[in-house]
This record gives C-alpha cells, sequence and structure tokens, in this order.
C-alpha cells in the first residue's frame, strides 16, 4: 500500500513537473501593435492596386474594403463578377481585424480548436480568414479584408495588397 502510495506521488509530480516546464517553455504572444495615424488615401490607394492586382492575376472575383484605424472606410472595390454578399463579408472581416488589432485567421484558428473558443462564434466579428490590419512604422493604420473566394486565397489577396504599400 505504501509503495503504490509513493509511486502515485512520484507519477503525480512527474506530471506537475512536465506540465510546468511546457508552460514555463510557451512564449506569451506579443501584444498587439497600438493604434497610429489613420491611413491615407494614397497608402490605400497602394494597398488596393496590390490587391486588385493579386485577384486579377489569380482570376479571383473579390470585394476589396479599406478601412482607417478608426474603422471607418477608405476605399472599397468589387472586381466584376463578384457576388454582391462579399462586399458586406469584406467589410465585416476588415472591421474585426481593426477593431481586433490582429489577422481573422487567429479567431478561424481559435474556433477550429472548439471548446471556449467557441464564444467567439457570438461576438458580431468575423471569423473567416481574409481580414488583416494594416501597419506601418510598428502602428496599425487600418485594415484590408477580402471576400469572394476560399479564405485563404481572401488572406492571400489582402496580403499582396499590404505588401504593395512597403
Amino acid at each position: 500500500m505504501r509503495k503504490a502510495k509513493l509511486l502515485s506521488l512520484a507519477l503525480g509530480s512527474a506530471l506537475l513537473f512536465t506540465a510546468t516546464v511546457a508552460t514555463a517553455q510557451t512564449p506569451a504572444p506579443p501584444p498587439p501593435a497600438p493604434y497610429g495615424l489613420p491611413i491615407t488615401l494614397d497608402q490605400a490607394k497602394k494597398v488596393m492596386a496590390g490587391a486588385e492586382a493579386e485577384a486579377k492575376k489569380n482570376n479571383w472575383p473579390v470585394a476589396i474594403v479599406i478601412l482607417d484605424s478608426g474603422g471607418q472606410i477608405v476605399m472599397m472595390q468589387r472586381l466584376d463578377n463578384t457576388q454582391w454578399g462579399s462586399s458586406d463579408i469584406a467589410k465585416e472581416k476588415a472591421r474585426s481585424a481593426v477593431a481586433l488589432r490582429r489577422p481573422t485567421k487567429a479567431l478561424q484558428d481559435a474556433i477550429a480548436q472548439g471548446g471556449v473558443n467557441l464564444r467567439f462564434l457570438s461576438t458580431g466579428f468575423s471569423v473567416l480568414e481574409g481580414g488583416i490590419p494594416i501597419i506601418a512604422d510598428g502602428k496599425i493604420i487600418g485594415s484590408i479584408g477580402v471576400s469572394g473566394v476560399m479564405s485563404n486565397q481572401d488572406a492571400q489577396t489582402a496580403q499582396a495588397g499590404i505588401d504593395n504599400l512597403k
């Protein structure tokens, strides 16, 4: 009986130690970038041009929305043959990205894990990949949201727009 208690205590201690070490080795995510001055029209035009070029190169009918750091529309464009519902979805992706200061893929990934993360479904924010904050000089100046094709393709289009700003 005593051996069983000692073995149980040793096993419990080993599990606790392993969990503690694993937790200690997981770095905390960096804090989100702070908000900066709103994106300018010239900056938004560069982002839009990059996103549009990526969509056209791939023949993707998408809607593209660019918001400023306060969540207000700076530009919106719906390419030919894009379903009209994508305009609203693109705006919500952009709104979610700037409001939460992170790409909407983070929410999509959290939802996929289930559990308490499912609470994001009731927040009113988009949980679909394709919304990305636009960062300049370490500060969020706006966001871009794209909708119309697969979520990962929407994100690829959005990232191409951001890359065109640099």
